[in-house]
């Protein structure tokens, strides 16, 4: 499957976004583990046919689906909507709820919505070139050879209970 590194060129501020966003997780996650906070976020799993568009943060050695953090007095729903749209570009599409998974990831005690969106072919993504720095396409079979994080691999093993 083709990876998708639709970006606009790199600019020094962007070297810059992508620097501090690497030193500013790996304290948090230090801090996280200490603490052990309560976190909640919603991922959305785009397929096209039977492959999964995944993205890589330029924060973290794993790829993820699209998504985030729930803020205080938003629905995961409209979360999934709103950091599709900040992290690929994609917006005004219907989301699917496909459950909910709960883990200690990245050392917090996370609680994940997932949210599903089909599509017959794979649209033209905006990706930021500072959080997100590359998306790609993976067919089913290649899924298991690629670092996942988390919570990916208990939505792919349909681990969604709380």
């Amino acid at each position: 499957m083709p990876s998708f590194v639709r970006v606009r060129p790199a600019m020094l501020i962007d070297s810059v976004w992508r620097i501090a966003l690497r030193l500013g997780f790996r304290f948090a996650r230090a801090w996280w583990h200490l603490r052990r906070p309560r976190h909640e976020g919603a991922l959305v799993a785009i397929y096209v046919g039977r492959a999964l568009l995944l993205v890589k943060s330029s924060y973290r050695a794993e790829w993820n689906f699209p998504g985030g953090s729930v803020r205080p007095g938003e629905t995961p729903d409209s979360a999934a909507q709103r950091e599709m749209e900040e992290e690929i570009g994609l917006s005004s599409h219907t989301l699917l709820p496909a459950g909910s998974a709960c883990g200690i990831w990245d050392g917090r005690r996370d609680r994940v919505h997932f949210f599903e969106l089909h599509l017959d072919c794979i649209p033209e993504l905006r990706l930021d070139n500072r959080e997100i720095v590359a998306a790609h396409l993976a067919s089913p079979e290649e899924l298991h050879g690629i670092a996942l994080t988390g919570a990916v691999t208990a939505y792919l093993g349909r681990d969604l209970r709380c």
